[in-house]
């Protein structure tokens, strides 16, 4: 009865000339979503304003139910989903790395098809085949998971300078304790941040992307020395007192008000982390004033002996959204969703990103002159990055990057030797290796 009352309330307005918005006449539709969400981040508010609210506005006969979770909360949840087979309608991506099921198993859709002529809006690089061979999720933005952050006032003022080799930054470390600072922060209290952040750009600098393919394809082993070079690297890095076993029980967002008052001169991170330190539209506050901005820069790692590939990075595309591929192709529910994945990477949305979290757009017509230093800084910072090297969790399955995540940590703590370690990790990939 009431959709009879509806369809005549609709046909009288029209005959009476009034406009009546193509949404309003159409069936409501409920989607799913699951988002991977800081809810205490700078841009927070933005984002479900601006972001999740103005779609609604938009677009009032789709429903929306959102889940934010963050960082192991989501990981685990999206598991537990996958594997109840009840896997949302959208959900929050990775290229590879911890979403590479959703893409091997056909959990998502691939979206190229859906995108069609809108692919010219977007950087060419992001739209490449991912994980599982197809474009299954729409990155917002290509990312650095390393850059070294530097406190340059907090240099400055003991009279220390930009290290250009690893042998340098050594040499900072007594001035360094001298007065009660670390060398390097991190916050790596999960186990996923040394590997993902460091040690992948030291993978990238000492074996390179051929030998990782070829220990992929079961041609070589994580046992070779070029990789336990790598692992060699790292464990002397806590030995010199350039990394201290402290940052394993540091937590991810705890580093953010260490770095910005000063415990270190130095902070190893992904590039996404400049987000932390902007301007709270909230509270107008910010962990790194914009005042302040100009005393802090974002670079590369210095030169690493041995190293063969130079002033290299990790990093992949960007994360994105996917659609649940037992969506009915052609149905009402899949227009809806692909309505939503348009417009959280449309230009609107990546533009307020950059804004409030200084994400580089994956798009080509975004550009904005509302941004922080550190925002430009961010955008700077890739012109230091001469070739940009894979993400282990990214190209691996979590079979294989687990045993490298908790090795790091062994190894960090001194549990492990790199020998051990390398050991297990490959033990771990012979086994998965086997199954394929």
């Amino acid at each position: 009865m009431l959709k009879k009352c509806t369809f005549f309330v609709l046909a009288l307005l029209l005959v009476a000339g009034v406009f009546v918005p193509a949404s309003f006449a159409e069936e409501p539709i409920k989607i799913t979503v699951l988002n991977y969400f800081d809810l205490t981040s700078p841009g927070a508010e933005r984002e479900i304003n601006e972001v999740w609210y103005e779609f609604s506005v938009r677009n009032p006969h789709i429903i929306v139910e959102r889940e934010d979770l963050f960082l192991d909360a989501f990981h685990q949840k999206t598991e537990a989903y996958a594997a109840a087979d009840m896997l949302p309608d959208v959900i929050y991506m990775w290229p590879g790395g911890r979403s590479t099921s959703l893409h091997t198993l056909g959990l998502v859709k691939d979206l190229r098809p859906l995108l069609g002529e809108d692919a010219k809006y977007y950087q060419e690089a992001v739209l490449a085949p991912q994980a599982g061979g197809f474009l299954a999720e729409l990155p917002q933005t290509m990312t650095s998971s390393h850059a070294l952050y530097v406190n340059v006032a907090l240099l400055d003022s003991l009279g220390l300078s930009m290290p250009e080799t690893y042998e340098e930054l050594v040499a900072m470390v007594p001035v360094l304790k001298e007065n009660g600072l670390d060398t390097i922060l991190m916050g790596a209290q999960d186990d996923w941040v040394i590997q993902s952040c460091l040690f992948s750009m030291i993978v990238g600098r000492l074996v390179g992307d051929e030998k990782l393919n070829e220990i992929l394809a079961g041609e070589a082993k994580f046992t070779d020395p070029e990789f336990l070079s790598a692992l060699e690297f790292y464990a002397q890095m806590y030995e010199d007192g350039v990394l201290h076993r402290r940052i394993m029980q540091t937590d991810y967002a705890e580093v953010n008000g260490l770095f910005a008052t000063g415990r270190a001169p130095f902070m190893v991170d992904g590039d996404w982390k400049v987000s932390n330190f902007l301007t709270d539209q909230t509270t107008g506050e910010a962990l790194i004033p914009v005042d302040r901005q100009h005393e802090f820069k974002m670079t590369i790692f210095p030169a690493i002996p041995g190293e063969i590939n130079k002033a290299s990075s990790s990093g992949v595309v960007g994360v994105g959204f996917g659609m649940n591929a037992k969506i009915p192709a052609g149905s009402a529910k899949e227009a809806a969703a692909w309505e939503l994945i348009k417009w959280l990477q449309g230009p609107e949305v990546q533009k307020m990103r950059l804004e409030t979290a200084g994400t580089i757009p994956s798009r080509v017509d975004v550009t904005s002159d509302n941004i922080e230093p550190l925002v430009v800084e961010r955008i700077r910072y890739y012109e230091d990055i001469a070739i940009t090297t894979e993400v282990l969790d990214n190209i691996f399955q979590g079979e294989v990057y687990t045993p490298i995540n908790i090795g790091l940590q062994e190894i960090g703590l001194g549990f492990a030797t790199p020998m051990e370690v390398a050991e297990r990790i490959q033990e771990a990939f012979d086994d998965w290796f086997a199954r394929q």
